[in-house]
């Protein structure tokens, strides 16, 4: 089995750099277009996608239908496993207004936010019942930053830390017991963006 762990195209929020955690917001152009690139650079490639599975959330939703539509791949159902963490209180905020609000220590403060160990549960729960069901399968998954970041940090630990942009690809192979990476945050699609990408 292989796996494409894809984070959702750019989003207005991502470009004013407010966390969006659950909340349910839309791609923007940019994002429709980065979403069309990396469809269109899968045309070109070896890897051959049975199915595509999203988080159900808007942003990550279109971003399927397009690479749906591009690749004439079907979608499975949304999973709400793949949806990105909760961020309770600080979801809507930029960095300067969570400081404004909650100082600059509220990373260490309760304000609602999932809990790693739980985002991390419901990651690795969602990969077992889908090495379960579709095991002889190659799919795309269309996810969340955060949700990838624990995935990958569940995974391998300390390995991959470098941040996840916005479309890019991570490709996993199941190998006997384990996940072997084969490709890793990769956006050479998008080299042609002049959106700078935030959080």
């Amino acid at each position: 089995m292989r796996i494409g762990l894809v984070r959702h195209g750019l989003t207005d929020w991502n470009a004013a750099g407010r966390i969006q955690g659950q909340t349910d917001i839309p791609l923007n152009r940019e994002g429709r277009m980065q979403a069309e690139r990396l469809g269109s650079r899968l045309q070109s490639e070896d890897y051959h996608w049975d199915h595509i599975i999203t988080s159900g959330l808007s942003r990550a939703q279109e971003t399927g239908e397009i690479l749906s539509s591009l690749l004439q791949v079907p979608m499975l159902e949304p999973d709400g496993r793949l949806k990105e963490r909760g961020f309770g209180q600080i979801e809507g905020l930029t960095a300067e207004e969570r400081v404004k609000r909650f100082g600059e220590s509220w990373d260490t403060l309760d304000l609602g936010q999932e809990r790693i160990a739980d985002i991390q549960a419901r990651a690795m729960a969602f990969l077992h019942d889908l090495w379960s069901s579709h095991g002889q399968e190659n799919v795309l998954i269309v996810t969340h930053g955060a949700l990838l970041a624990n995935l990958l940090t569940a995974l391998f630990q300390d390995k991959y830390t470098e941040r996840i942009g916005n479309l890019s690809l991570t490709i996993l192979e199941q190998k006997v017991d384990e996940w072997i990476p084969i490709l890793y945050n990769c956006t050479k699609h998008l080299s042609m963006d002049t959106v700078e990408q935030s959080e």
